[in-house]
């Protein structure tokens, strides 16, 4: 009798562990959602030409400021002082939403650029128009042309998420292509200052600059926000447009051009 009630205990014990290690919840498989989603993301290059006036040093001398710059400005005045035309350049990233070639990104990653081009995970290069853009909610709307159906990022329901739950971010920090990180959901409806409609997506799955305009996906591969800001001199703090927000304004830029 004693053994039989001793097999029972073992074979309870091991029923109470095995359920409690499959109740435990697994992280998710980063490799396999690496793999199916990185195809879908995008890295942005912008240029613009900038115009800026030369700055003319001030020499000092024993009497003062350099008697020459003092005729020069007196002479030409400031309006005709020599100026200089320079290329400005920035990265970003961005996800396609349609197999059409639609993407969504940040304004701030494409506003004022006169050349936009889009690089795939593949290594294709195309030249990307602007459809639309929203600067209170800094979302861009751009386009590529492409003879082929493209791989779509499915969108996902931010109002669902949890804090602490996993997420993972694939962007191009530093020109760094196609770069995968993960952490967890921070915290929800966090005010930053940067606009009316603040209500971020906290996160320390790391971004960086270059991120800005790339997805945030939750375990189930669903883009769930858009990475837009970063601490400064934080480090694990960064923060991401609910995905909820752009899903209701696609639709007016993609028509419009804007929101109305």
């Amino acid at each position: 009798m004693y053994l039989v009630r001793s097999l029972v205990l073992v074979l309870t014990m091991s029923l109470l562990c095995i359920e409690g290690t499959l109740a435990k919840p697994l992280s998710p498989d980063f490799v396999e959602l690496a793999k199916k989603l990185k195809p879908s993301v995008v890295n942005i290059s912008t240029a613009k030409t900038v115009t800026q006036k030369r700055f003319r040093r001030q020499i000092p001398t024993p009497y003062g400021t350099d008697p020459f710059e003092d005729f020069f400005e007196r002479l030409f005045g400031e309006s005709q002082q020599p100026q200089r035309k320079f290329r400005e350049r920035s990265l970003g990233s961005g996800f396609i939403i349609s197999e059409d070639g639609y993407i969504i990104t940040n304004n701030h990653v494409v506003a004022g650029a006169d050349e936009i081009k889009v690089k795939l995970s593949d290594g294709l290069e195309y030249k990307a128009e602007i459809k639309g853009v929203d600067e209170r909610l800094d979302l861009a709307l751009i386009k590529i042309d492409s003879k082929d159906k493209l791989p779509v990022a499915p969108l996902g329901d931010s109002d669902a998420i949890q804090v602490g739950e996993w997420v993972m971010a694939i962007g191009n920090p530093f020109g760094l292509e196609q770069t995968v990180t993960a952490g967890i959901v921070s915290a929800k409806g966090r005010v930053i200052g940067s606009g009316p409609y603040d209500d971020f997506i906290q996160t320390d799955a790391s971004i960086n600059p270059g991120n800005s305009g790339g997805p945030l996906f939750n375990a189930q591969g669903e883009v769930i926000g858009i990475n837009t800001a970063i601490v400064a001199g934080g480090q694990g703090i960064g923060f991401a447009i609910p995905v909820n927000m752009a899903k209701k304004i696609v639709p007016q830029l993609k028509n419009n051009g804007k929101v109305r």
